[in-house]
């Protein structure tokens, strides 16, 4: 239990306590009271003191802004009233100066109308003077007709004529000129350049012929390669697609076919059939089967042989194997293969000297005569056979231009065509390279002089060098020197397109006066 007495002093406490707060908190109430009155008088007198200066200030700025505006207006008068002046007067110059432009213009009318009436008083002098001259001139052509025999068209004609010959005689002049300077300045150039790349090709040749001849040990081996009721003879021709001619011949038996490679593998077989002395059908289509078998390989051996040897890489498959074909294919006596890697020599020296693409210049030289190895199994001549398969397996355009115009079947588009067909001609026109038959010489060289005996002033026409050049001499009364050297370019361009020839045909036109008197 809790002594009364302390709680008493407790509650006595608790009151006191609480009086004595409130009466704390009255006084602070009333000095803090006091204090704010003070605070919002002395805000209050502030604002009024603040307010009364912006309204001053405002006051000042709206009177300097009036006096601006009011200097800016006056400005800007003055700015229009001197623009104004300044229109004033340059439309009072502008009126001046289009009066006096009007009254020139004026004046140039007068002029102009004075100067037509001129005009047509000299028109009408002229017209005068015209139906005069008509008249003077219809009088002096009836004279001159009447003294010449002639009428006036025929005159004419005969006019143009003359002036036709005279035109012709200096064209020609003028043609013998430039090619004169021209062949001063470009022979010693030409000659240079095929001298170094013959002096360079320094590759040897031998003509060569197919062999197409069998030595036989015994004339009693063609009994046996006829065989019983000459079954042996025939499984050989069909197998290999070659005949074969027994005749008189003593110890040889000749084969004869279109295709050199069938050919060959026809002569390797017979050999081995013979050194074997097992001849019968049975061994016959043995024997073929395997010889064709290493001829095919030779074949692309050969082909890689001579691109290897000439330095020229990356042609199709099939091109290679038609270059080793041409091992076994002659022209003339001339082995083809042999003679491209000489043309391909021999462009690649002279396209070096002339600065132009040297492999692409002994690409085409390698294989411009490879369309000999199939053109007698598709129609064509050998150069568009050639031109074809170059199309076909992927050769660009200059190559396949160059293989299919060295013969002139086709338009040059580049120089290396025209290195190409040079290569060509050097090489099958060099001593030695190639032969012909008596009979097929004897004919080119009458068809040479027949050519040029077919042109009128012509005397008489000789071949020589082996029909490599014709020499023409013509009646010196009936032709001029310029007419000499037309009648040489005409015989020229006739031989291109009548004659099939190796190399090139010089044609030499001689024309002279030989003035003879006897001392008596």
């Amino acid at each position: 239990m809790f002594d009364p007495l302390i709680i008493l002093w407790i509650v006595v406490g608790f009151v006191v306590g609480s009086v004595v707060t409130l009466a704390v908190g009255a006084v602070l109430g009333r000095s803090l009271l006091g204090s704010a009155k003070r605070e919002a008088a002395q805000i209050k007198t502030d604002a009024e003191r603040e307010a009364a200066s912006i309204v001053k200030e405002a006051n000042t700025g709206l009177k300097e802004q009036r006096i601006q505006l009011h200097e800016d207006v006056e400005r800007e008068k003055k700015d229009l009233r001197k623009e104004v002046g300044n229109l004033e007067r340059r439309v009072h110059q502008r009126e001046e100066t289009v009066e006096k432009r009007f009254e020139a213009v004026e004046q140039k009318a007068k002029e102009i109308a004075e100067l037509e009436r001129r005009n047509e008083k000299k028109d009408r002098e002229l017209d005068e003077h015209r139906d005069r001259l008509e008249k003077l001139i219809l009088e002096e052509r009836e004279k001159l007709e009447t003294i010449s025999g002639l009428t006036a068209e025929e005159a004419k004609k005969e006019l143009v004529r003359n002036l036709e010959n005279e035109v012709r005689r200096e064209t020609t002049l003028r043609l013998k000129r430039l090619e004169d300077e021209l062949t001063e300045n470009s022979e010693k150039k030409a000659r240079w350049i095929i001298g170094q790349a013959i002096q360079r090709c320094a590759a040897d040749h031998v003509a060569e012929t197919t062999v197409s001849v069998v030595t036989l040990p015994n004339d009693e081996m063609k009994g046996r390669i006829i065989g019983r009721e000459g079954r042996n003879i025939r499984a050989f021709e069909n197998a290999t697609g070659i005949n074969v001619i027994i005749d008189d011949t003593p110890e040889a038996v000749i084969l004869s076919g279109f295709d050199p490679v069938r050919r060959e593998i026809a002569r390797q077989t017979l050999d081995r059939l013979v050194t074997d002395g097992r001849i019968h059908p049975a061994r016959i289509e043995e024997i073929v089967e395997k010889v064709t078998e290493e001829v095919n390989k030779s074949i692309r051996e050969y082909g890689d042989e001579a691109c290897f040897e000439v330095d020229v890489h990356g042609l199709h498959p099939e091109i290679v194997k038609l270059m080793g074909r041409l091992h076994y294919r002659t022209s003339y006596g001339q082995n083809v293969l042999k003679h491209s890697k000489e043309v391909c020599y021999l462009a690649g020296l002279m396209a070096s000297e002339l600065g132009v693409d040297v492999a692409e210049t002994k690409r085409a030289a390698l294989i411009h005569d490879m369309g000999k190895a199939i053109s007698h199994e598709i129609e064509g001549s050998h150069a568009i056979v050639g031109h074809d398969m170059c199309k076909k397996y992927g050769e660009n355009d200059v190559v396949a231009n160059a293989v299919g115009a060295h013969h002139n079947e086709m338009d040059f588009e580049s120089i290396t065509a025209i290195l190409v067909q040079a290569a060509d001609a050097l090489s099958a026109a060099r001593p030695g390279a190639r032969r012909e038959t008596v009979e097929t010489y004897v004919k080119r060289l009458e068809q040479l002089e027949e050519i040029a005996d077919g042109f009128d002033g012509v005397d008489k026409a000789y071949a020589l060098q082996a029909g490599r050049e014709v020499r023409i001499a013509v009646s010196p009364d009936k032709m001029n020197d310029a007419e000499a050297q037309q009648l040489a370019r005409d015989v020229a361009r006739k031989v291109e397109q009548e004659m099939t020839y190796p190399g090139q045909i010089r044609v030499m036109v001689i024309r002279e006066t030989r003035a003879v008197d006897t001392a008596k």
